[in-house]
């Protein structure tokens, strides 16, 4: 299933990436813009990937064919199944990126799998049981590709991982917030069952869009595991190398747009421009040491 195609290789397969994730992920894209280009292209590509991954309920009104589009990636990546000769592959600009990134940085590929078996839950209604469920999504996807970014800087060891674990999971409850109109739509939960039963929140009363105060409540409480999270993240970072910092710089704009979480509304979370996104990403590159 090729859901992407271009007909033309190299460079026209960078500047297709490039032009999703600044269309999807301008956080990201924003970040890229401060490391090297050899690095970038290799960013723009694992980004891409993760939109292709992490949009899927976008584009499809049933959990079959979402099944069906990630199987596609896991056969790319693993180079088996049915559907994806090699033509194909060649032709998919993101994945055809995603195997020259992987290829030139020797990225383990049980990773990548693992993000696209994380975003099968994103394909079903099911609700996220609880907070542990939560963060392991958090840590095999957001975690998982704030890991491969460093390894892509050159920065690869255990205490690399803990920051990208802390990282990933501070982002990804920052995102969930975020998305909670459009979750709520289509009538999708991922705050955590303990948490809402703790706090007394109603399923349906999200559904319909009530920001009663047990729902703020519990956001109020993810807003606190969130900045826990954001400041170990940010506390370890302080000893790594140089080097590393700029695979995290994305966390400056989650850190303020968590601030901005402080006083908005449940259904109307706050937003950044990419004007300001830039701006935070250019201030947190800049400053010694790392700033979020």
């Amino acid at each position: 299933m090729n859901h992407t195609t271009s007909n033309t290789p190299g460079h026209d397969a960078e500047a297709f990436c490039a032009d999703l994730v600044r269309a999807q992920d301008f956080r990201t894209y924003a970040a890229s813009l401060f490391v090297p280009s050899d690095a970038r292209r290799s960013w723009l590509a694992l980004a891409a990937f993760n939109a292709e991954a992490a949009h899927v309920r976008d584009h499809v009104s049933q959990p079959l064919p979402g099944e069906i589009r990630l199987q596609w990636w896991r056969d790319v990546l693993t180079g088996e199944g049915q559907g994806t000769d090699r033509g194909e592959v060649e032709g998919n600009p993101v994945a055809a990126e995603l195997l020259r990134t992987i290829a030139l940085h020797d990225l383990p590929v049980e990773m990548l799998i693992r993000l696209i078996d994380a975003h099968v839950f994103d394909v079903y209604d099911d609700p996220m049981p609880d907070m542990a469920a939560l963060e392991a999504h958090c840590r095999d996807t957001a975690a998982t590709l704030y890991l491969l970014r460093a390894k892509v800087l050159g920065a690869n060891s255990a205490e690399i991982a803990r920051v990208a674990d802390h990282a990933g999971i501070a982002e990804g409850l920052v995102d969930v917030m975020l998305a909670l109109p459009r979750h709520a739509a289509r009538r999708q939960l991922y705050l955590p069952g303990d948490l809402m039963t703790l706090h007394g929140v109603g399923v349906e009363e999200i559904f319909l869009h009530q920001a009663n105060a047990p729902l703020k409540d519990a956001l109020a409480h993810l807003r606190r595991e969130a900045r826990s999270q954001l400041d170990q993240a940010l506390a370890l970072l302080a000893d790594a190398p140089p080097a590393a910092h700029r695979a995290f710089l994305p966390l400056a704009v989650v850190g303020k747009i968590l601030t901005r979480l402080e006083t908005s509304e449940p259904f109307a979370p706050p937003s950044l421009s990419r004007l300001g996104v830039l701006w935070t990403t250019w201030r947190a590159a800049s400053a010694r040491p790392f700033r979020g």
